[in-house]
């Protein structure tokens, strides 16, 4: 298979194996991915597990039409990757094998040798010249292993991503990519989101085309999609709006509990509802829908004065994989001492940013009318933000949204009559309450202000603490004018038309600009409001906040260069061009400053 002109696909799919890595189930088994690039030189990149030696040396052979190749290049050292390192170096004399530092360490364990005489060892911005083809290497520490390197030809652009963006499935089978990968990701990879994060800004200062992953298939249309969802992955972000709800049961009750509350979550407006049985169904997948998802319920027995063996691997899957930013409700049930709750409680105390709900329920046995009142309060608590932010049931005269403005951060969404738009703003204030009156500043160069002005409407949404930097880089690093902000996805729109955020928000006010004021660089808009929804009790985002817990700290250790006050992005050298743009948030080159 060509993957361009000179890169030829050589890898193998694998429909022997029942669980990879000994755990997770593939019923339409695996690819591992080998690549070769044809010039001057030839560079093979990666081998293949061990059980497929011959069939990848022949697809080898049969690639190389009769020439050597020079280099093995070795991305990743798990053995489903690296395990004909050995054969390939016996077969091919001649060859170098090129990797990190931390590789040949690791081939010294697994073969018995670190090919001192035949190793070209690189690292972070290093290059390896084929001819036309050249070849930059970009480290990639614990994703998933330490001693990963990533390779980026910058000839035909394309990212050879070593496990990234990878799935479970061979390249036979034809089956939806986010589905797999994203129980790939959290199942493998999802602990180390942090590095991920680290990984995409250093890809996104590539010109990209297209993705080589070590599993899967080669990704070359769209890649907007895949680098989004990988975004939002390593960013522990909510993908999907719904409530995943995890139970243990031992003789039926629980069960009834848990299907009581997903009937109630369906009648007041949740969009999606998903339950899981955690002694029957594959864990791999509860896992990815806890990730998946913004809300979960943990519903389990009280069992020998701790909770249900099932439900303690599941929290210990959550916990092991750095769970963050959701909201938790707790379901317990017991015969006479009932304290699963808090033996959850306990076990989940490592996870950050967690909302706890406030109703928690305890069933003594069997639901009664109490325990069942409990799971109504609870599910009216889980769905408050879905009733506000559906018309049918939202309370739209909600003042107490007024109390939400502070020195907050917002997203001012607009539309221009072809797409809805949106940015980021720091100056509300509520100047009347009689009539009450909302006034907005925006900056004349923001195309949102020439929208407004033409329009006299817009929504002001009030962003809660749980926003993630994501929110941040689509309404605030690029123009509306030439940007869809909302592309890909499905907006809630309030009574005036326009676009509030599903997410990440705690209220939102429909207001008509009654007055305009010039300030020179900026104008100032007196509204009235039209509709106010309160949405969570979640706080308001600060700037404080902002720049304490959120915007991304730099790296900066042991670099020199410059780094971008605004996203905080590193460009290493000697010289930042005058007219250099940051590539994450295209503010120029006086938003940066040198690293100290």
């Amino acid at each position: 298979m060509n993957i361009t002109k000179d890169i030829l696909y050589v890898g193998v799919n694998d429909h022997e194996v029942d669980l990879f890595e000994g755990q997770y189930d593939v019923p339409n088994g695996m690819s591992y991915n080998s690549y070769v690039i044809i010039d001057e030189k030839i560079a093979v990149m990666d081998t293949v597990d061990a059980r497929f030696t011959h069939e990848w040396l022949d697809n080898l052979e049969g690639a190389l039409s009769g020439r050597k190749p020079d280099y093995l290049i070795v991305q990743h050292m798990e053995p489903d990757h690296s395990a004909n390192i050995a054969n390939f170096m016996r077969v091919y004399p001649e060859a170098q094998v090129v990797s990190g530092t931390k590789s040949f360490k690791m081939m010294q364990q697994f073969f018995g040798t670190d090919y001192a005489d035949r190793r070209v060892v690189v690292g972070e911005g290093d290059t390896l010249s084929l001819g036309k083809h050249v070849l930059t290497f970009v480290t990639a520490p614990m994703v998933h292993w330490p001693e990963v390197i990533v390779t980026y030809d910058s000839t035909d652009k394309v990212l050879f991503s070593a496990d990234g963006f990878g799935k479970f499935g061979a390249l036979d089978v034809e089956e939806d990519w986010a589905c797999e990968a994203r129980r790939y990701y959290i199942g493998i990879v999802g602990k180390y989101g942090a590095q991920v994060q680290n990984l995409l800004k250093k890809a996104a200062g590539l010109d990209i085309g297209i993705i080589c992953p070590l599993h899967g298939p080669v990704l070359s249309e769209n890649l907007g999609y895949y680098l989004d969802l990988y975004n939002t992955w390593s960013s522990y972000s909510v993908e999907t709006e719904g409530i995943v709800i995890a139970y243990t049961s031992v003789y039926g009750n629980t069960k009834k509990a848990a299907e009581l509350l997903a009937e109630l979550l369906k009648a007041k407006g949740c969009p999606k509802v998903v339950v899981n049985d955690l002694a029957r169904c594959d864990m791999a997948e509860a896992v990815e829908d806890a990730f998946r998802y913004g809300k979960l319920v943990l519903a389990t027995t009280t069992y020998n004065a701790e909770i249900f063996p099932f439900m303690r691997e599941f929290i210990n899957h959550l916990t092991e994989r750095g769970y963050k930013n959701r909201t938790i409700a707790l379901v317990e049930n017991g015969s006479w001492a009932p304290q699963a709750n808090k033996v959850m409680a306990k076990m989940l105390e490592p996870c950050k940013n967690i909302t706890y709900a406030n109703n928690k329920v305890t069933i003594f046995s069997a639901l009664d009318a109490g325990s069942s009142a409990q799971l109504e309060a609870l599910a009216e608590e889980l769905c408050r933000d879905y009733i506000a932010q559906h018309s049918e049931t939202a309370n739209k005269n909600d003042l107490s949204a007024l109390f939400n403005i502070g020195y907050g951060l917002y997203v001012v969404t607009s539309n221009d009559g072809k797409k809805d738009n949106g940015l980021i703003v720091n100056t509300i204030t509520q100047v009347t309450n009689t009539p009450n009156r909302i006034a907005v500043t925006i900056n004349k160069e923001n195309y949102s202000h020439h929208v407004i002005k033409q329009t006299g409407i817009m929504n002001v949404n009030c962003l809660s603490v749980s926003a993630p930097f994501k929110v941040f880089e689509t309404f605030g690093f690029q123009s509306g004018r030439t940007t869809d902000k909302f592309a890909g996805c499905e907006p809630l729109r309030s009574d005036n038309g326009l676009v509030f955020l599903p997410r990440y928000i705690n209220s939102f006010m429909s207001l008509k600009v009654e007055q305009y004021v010039d300030l020179g660089t900026h104008g100032m808009f007196i509204c009235s409001i039209t509709e106010a929804r309160v949405i969570s009790d979640q706080e308001t985002m600060t700037y404080t906040y902002y720049q304490n817990n959120v915007k991304p700290k730099p790296e900066t250790e042991g670099k020199k260069g410059y780094v971008c006050k605004i996203c905080g992005f590193v460009l290493e050298g000697d010289k930042l061009p005058e007219d250099y743009v940051c590539p994450l948030c295209k503010h120029g080159s006086a938003d940066f400053e040198p690293i100290a």
